[in-house]
Parts: C-alpha cells; sequence; structure tokens
C-alpha cells in the first residue's frame, strides 16, 4: 500500500485531521500530482486557517503550477495567519517567499 493510499484511509476515519490531510498534499507533490496536492492544501486550509505550513507549501505547489498570483496570495494569508498566531518563523519564511516573487 503506497503512503498515498495509507494517508487517504486515514483521512476517511478522520477527515478533520489537518495534520494527515496536510501529509497527504506532500505526497502528492513529492509524486509530482501537483493539482491533486492542491486539493488537499485548499482542504486543509478550509479546515485550519493557523496551519502555516499549508500556506507555505501550497504557495510553492501554485509556483511549480505557474500560479504566480494565486502563489502570492497563498503566501499573504498565511503571513496574515503566522501574525495573528504569533509565529515569527513562518511569517519571516512566508515573507521572504513571497519577496522572491516579487
Amino acid at each position: 500500500m503506497s503512503r498515498i493510499e495509507t494517508l487517504t484511509g486515514m483521512l476517511e476515519q478522520n477527515p478533520g485531521n489537518s495534520r494527515f490531510r496536510y501529509m497527504l498534499a506532500m505526497e502528492y507533490v513529492n509524486a509530482g500530482q501537483l493539482d491533486a496536492a492542491m486539493v488537499q492544501f485548499d482542504e486543509t486550509l478550509t479546515r485550519d486557517t493557523t496551519y502555516c505550513a499549508a500556506y507555505y507549501q501550497g504557495g510553492q505547489t501554485l509556483e511549480k503550477l505557474g500560479r504566480l498570483d494565486d502563489a502570492r496570495g497563498y503566501y499573504r494569508r498565511g503571513i496574515d495567519a503566522a501574525t495573528q498566531g504569533g509565529d515569527m518563523h513562518a511569517r519571516s519564511e512566508l515573507q521572504e517567499a513571497l519577496d522572491l516573487l516579487g
């Protein structure tokens, strides 16, 4: 059984688990299934707007897809979430990613 299948099964049992959903998104990225990854990043952030890693990795994935304006939006939302949550390390990483896009 692949990691994608394992994580999909885990999410069927616990669909609200943001960590499992984020892990599934990352497995899709690693498999080159970027559109499927974005579905999971979007769902992660719909369920948990404070999951800063999903903003960063989602933005990176959007960049790979050539969707630069969407990536900027992801980074900006992540910066807001990190600022509100007091996570200055995540905020810094998200700001750097946004700055690199110009």
